[in-house]
């Protein structure tokens, strides 16, 4: 079966036009080892087909198979997931982790977007995009994609892609410096039954920033039984934004905090709890808390309650 594989590939790959260019967004592996880490992510993981790969890597196909077959990553050698923590990989791109208004979100940058794998259905997952934008007195001071003009597309500046980091207890951290001096990051923390998620905004301009609205984004478009396009299947208390299954029997639960606005999307569709970072002076760090979890039940407050119960708002309880 896998040396049909190969010929196919092989076939497609022929049929390239000689100066076919990388398929807009792709990122070049710049070692083995992180090809092979990215084709287990997009292979084991997200099911990506030879397209989706080569539109994440731009290598060609007949390369791609090579190194599966060199490393053995095919859907059915897939290693038993630990079953201690949800899992949670970046997110490779060369998928768009929308289902519509894709003309909202062209290019969508993969350093801000984590996939989290739903416990009833580890092949599906949702897409946190964190942040996917943060406003300020500026104006649009960050945004993961292409679409609204930011302060830094005024200017003709371009931002370099950057990637998340895997850090020693299985969470992922990504921090970037914007050109006025302004850095800003997020940590990713699985746990046993809910993500733990952290975002601080660092102030280095010499003016106080203001209206530092963030948005956060949960894409189901990869949730089967949560991604119509709809709101009537959203329940909102804040901060949290909750979306069911038609049963009402299976849940997952957003929330960050400071909350601004907890809304739906339903022409993406996705979960907004989106926070605001207080006023932040020249030289201070302000934080946000977040959280994503999964429910399987039918009284929505009650799990909220517990929820709250544990202080997951406070940064004390970190």
């Amino acid at each position: 079966m896998r040396t049909i594989l190969f010929l196919i590939c092989l076939s497609y790959s022929l049929a390239l036009p000689a100066t076919a260019e990388e398929p807009d967004n792709a990122r070049p592996p710049e070692s083995q080892t992180e090809l092979k880490s990215w084709l287990e992510n997009m292979i084991w993981h997200h099911n990506y087909s030879l397209d989706e790969i080569h539109a994440v890597t731009g290598l060609p196909p007949t390369q791609i198979v090579a190194a599966q077959q060199q490393w053995d990553i095919y859907p059915e050698t897939r290693p038993e997931t630990p079953d201690d923590k949800l899992l949670v990989l970046p997110y490779p791109g060369g998928r768009h982790p929308r289902i519509g208004f894709l003309e909202g979100a062209i290019n969508p940058q993969r350093e801000t977007k984590v996939s989290v794998f739903l416990p009833w259905s580890p092949r599906e997952y949702v897409v946190c995009d964190v942040p996917e934008a943060i406003w300020s007195n500026l104006g649009l001071t960050y945004l993961a994609h292409t679409h609204v003009e930011t302060i830094w597309d005024k200017d003709d500046l371009e931002l370099k892609p950057l990637e998340w980091q895997t850090l020693d207890d299985g969470s992922f951290q990504m921090e970037r410096t914007l050109p006025n001096g302004i850095r800003f990051g997020t940590k990713v923390v699985p746990k046993a039954d809910h993500v733990e998620m952290r975002m601080w905004l660092h102030n280095g301009t010499d003016e106080t920033l203001s209206d530092l609205r963030v948005q956060n984004c949960v894409m189901l478009r990869k949730a089967s039984e949560f991604n119509q396009l709809t709101n009537e299947n959203k329940y909102v208390r804040k901060p949290y934004m909750c979306v069911h299954n038609s049963e009402k029997n299976r849940w997952i639960i957003s929330a960050w905090t400071p909350n601004h606005r907890s809304w739906g999307n339903d022409r993406c569709p996705c979960l907004h709890s989106d926070p605001k970072f207080p006023d932040c002076k020249p030289g201070e760090t302000k934080v946000l808390q977040g959280w994503l979890s999964f429910y399987e039940g039918t009284d929505i407050d009650v799990e909220l309650d517990r929820i709250d119960a544990s202080n997951w708002q406070s940064d004390e309880s970190r």
